[in-house]
This record gives C-alpha cells, sequence and structure tokens, in this order.
C-alpha cells in the first residue's frame, strides 16, 4: 500500500511511468522488492505498464483505493487560508455573488474547470402566474416561485383570446395552481389539467404545457461552470467530450444527486453521467442553517493533486456555509415580529423615544 501510494503521488507530480528507483525515496527497500510489488500491484490491478520497458501508472482502482484509503491530506496553513479568504467578496454576502468567487478562485488555484450548483427549497410552490398579451396571437406568461425564481416562456397561438378565455385561465390557474409545489408535476397531473378545461383545452392547452415546462425548469438546480479553457489546453483531456459535458447540465446534475453529504471523489471510469474520459470530479456541499444549499466542485484529469484539491474544496464550501448562516441569522435578528404575526424591520434607531415605546409595546 505504500508503494502504491507513493506511485501515485510520483505519478502526478510528473504525469511520466513511474520506476521502482524513483519509489526508493519514499520506500524504505531494495529496488527488487519494489519491482516485485510492483508487479503484484498490476496484478491486482491497481497499477498498469504502457509499455513493456517504461515504469508504471496508477489504473482508475488505483487512484479509488488511493484517495479512499492511502491519501494524507494536510490542513491548509493559517496564512494561506488568510489569502483564500481574500480572494472571497469583502462586501457583498449575497450567496450568488458568494459562490461564484469562490468557483473563479478554485479554478486559479486548481487550474481545472469549476462548478457550482444551488439547490432548490423543497417547499418551494407556485406563487404566481400572468399572462401578458404582447402581440397578434402572442402571450407571455410569467411564473413565480414563493423563493422568488421567476420564469417566463412566450406562446404563440392559434387565435387571440377573448377576455373571457383570458379569465377563465387565470381563474384556473389560481385556483388549481397557486400554490402546488414545483416538484410535483407531471405528466399525469398535466393530463388531468388539461381534461379539466373541457371546452378550453384547444384554444388553452400550450399555455398550460408552458407552465408545466417553467415548473420542470424551477424544479431542476442551477448550474454554472467556471475555468473549461483551463482544461481545453491540456493533452490528458478530451476537448469534445469535454464541450459535451459541459453544455449537457444533465449529466452534472445525475452526478451531482448521485453524490454524498461532506467531500465526494467521482471518476468516469466508474458512473455512466460523467462522459469525460480518463477524469475526476471531486465535490464538496454548502448548506445553509444546516441546508443543504448547494455543491462545490473540480473537474479535471485523473491525474489532479488530490491533496491541495480535497483541502481547498473543503475550506470554500465550509466558508460558504459559514458566511450564508452567519449572514441569514443577522437577518433574522433585525426581524420584529409583533402579535399579528406581521414580520416589520426594527425602527430607525434615530427615531428615539417614540420608536423606542412602540417596540416595547409590540
Amino acid at each position: 500500500m505504500r508503494i502504491l501510494a507513493a506511485v501515485v503521488d510520483e505519478y502526478i507530480v510528473t504525469g511520466e511511468p513511474v520506476g521502482s528507483k524513483s519509489i526508493m525515496r519514499y520506500v524504505n527497500a531494495s529496488s527488487a522488492t519494489i519491482r516485485n510489488e510492483m508487479a503484484e500491484l498490476e496484478k491486482q490491478g491497481y497499477l498498469e505498464q504502457p509499455h513493456t520497458s517504461s515504469g508504471r501508472v496508477p489504473t482508475y482502482s488505483g487512484y479509488r483505493l488511493y484517495v479512499d484509503h492511502l491519501m494524507q491530506t494536510n490542513p491548509i496553513p493559517p496564512e494561506e487560508q488568510e489569502k483564500l479568504e481574500s480572494m472571497l467578496p469583502k462586501d457583498d454576502y449575497s450567496e450568488e455573488n458568494l459562490v461564484k468567487s469562490a468557483s473563479n478562485a478554485l479554478a486559479e488555484l486548481t487550474s481545472c474547470a469549476t462548478f457550482v450548483t444551488t439547490e432548490n427549497p423543497k417547499f418551494s410552490v407556485i406563487s404566481k402566474v400572468e399572462v401578458i398579451p404582447t402581440g397578434k396571437r402572442m402571450y407571455v406568461l410569467l411564473m413565480i416561485s414563493s423563493t422568488g425564481r421567476i420564469q417566463n416562456r412566450t406562446c404563440r397561438l392559434q387565435l387571440d383570446l377573448t377576455d373571457e378565455q383570458l379569465s377563465y385561465f387565470t381563474d384556473f390557474v389560481k385556483e388549481n395552481l397557486e400554490g402546488v409545489p414545483v416538484n410535483v408535476f407531471s405528466d399525469e397531473m398535466l393530463e388531468k389539467l388539461e381534461t379539466a378545461m373541457g371546452t378550453y383545452l384547444l384554444t388553452l392547452s400550450p399555455l398550460m404545457q408552458a407552465i408545466f415546462d417553467m415548473s420542470k425548469d424551477m424544479a431542476q438546480r442551477d448550474i454554472s461552470i467556471s475555468g473549461a479553457k483551463n482544461l481545453i489546453t491540456r493533452t490528458d483531456v478530451d476537448k469534445n467530450e469535454l464541450m459535451t459535458f459541459i453544455d449537457t447540465s444533465d449529466e452534472l446534475r445525475e452526478l451531482i444527486d448521485d453524490s454524498f453529504s461532506g467531500i465526494h471523489v467521482v471518476f468516469s471510469e466508474e458512473n455512466d453521467n460523467f462522459v469525460i474520459g480518463n477524469s475526476s470530479l471531486v465535490s464538496g456541499d454548502f448548506t445553509k442553517n444546516g441546508e443543504v444549499a448547494g455543491h462545490l466542485g473540480v473537474i479535471g484529469p485523473m491525474r489532479i493533486d488530490y491533496k491541495k484539491v480535497i483541502p481547498y474544496v473543503e475550506f470554500f464550501t465550509n466558508k460558504i456555509s459559514e458566511i450564508l448562516s452567519t449572514a441569514e441569522g443577522a437577518q433574522n435578528e433585525l426581524r420584529i415580529i409583533s402579535d399579528d404575526g406581521v414580520i416589520s424591520q426594527p425602527p430607525d434607531a434615530t427615531d428615539t423615544e417614540e420608536n423606542e415605546v412602540n417596540t416595547k409595546d409590540e
């Protein structure tokens, strides 16, 4: 196991097949003993020999054993932590700005591609749907969720809607869809809703289909990728496979759906959704008030420096979790809830006595 760990460490640094003499710097054993052990590791599938006269390189199984059991990561020194923290925003602690800055920093530090996904709250529901006429037989559907997400679709109908049809559809949506979770929409539900519209079905079906499509989009997590250009110049990553993977975010969604909490490493050889050959993905989740709010990770060749990448991902996900939860807690402290349940902001401190009295009464 020590020899296997040494082969992986050496290969990550050099990118060249590793011979027994190189391993003697890591392990106190003779060259002959090391060669015999490397041959045994090759039989067991942890190493392979690209050419008869060359040294060995790790296989996917060798990397998996290394990451899961052999690798020892060192804590990031305090001075480097300060440098990493300085790469995050100092004033704007909005979730969007925070995770974007962390993703860009991670791409710069690792010279790999990075990704951020944001979770959709489990209880996000449809708050409002509006139909806006924009031209001859053209209508824009605007949908807002309880979490503030907004989707819109443009629909071209066969005929202009009458005031009666428009009023019917507005009332139908308000009665049947407002307050419904965005993640419960299915083909069966769409079919039932369309059937319930009766004689209005032929005219209004495209609008209902648009609502269905927007709900499905809202139920999916948002994904953004940074630093893809870092991998395009590498010779050990297939450019076509990389661009296919980036352009088709569904595969990345599936990978994250399959990941565990904490830090998780996925290799392309073990997951059909990971179409970039000879590559790996390191993912960590960040939280907000104890709930998973999203994932931050690195996509790179299998020969990345896991001893550095994993601590970086851990640092940024922990820091994002800390800032998001602290900011949310501070915001909650600024709210005053009156006896009738109305939430309001606290009175301005400059309004002195009158506001102090009102606050105490509340």
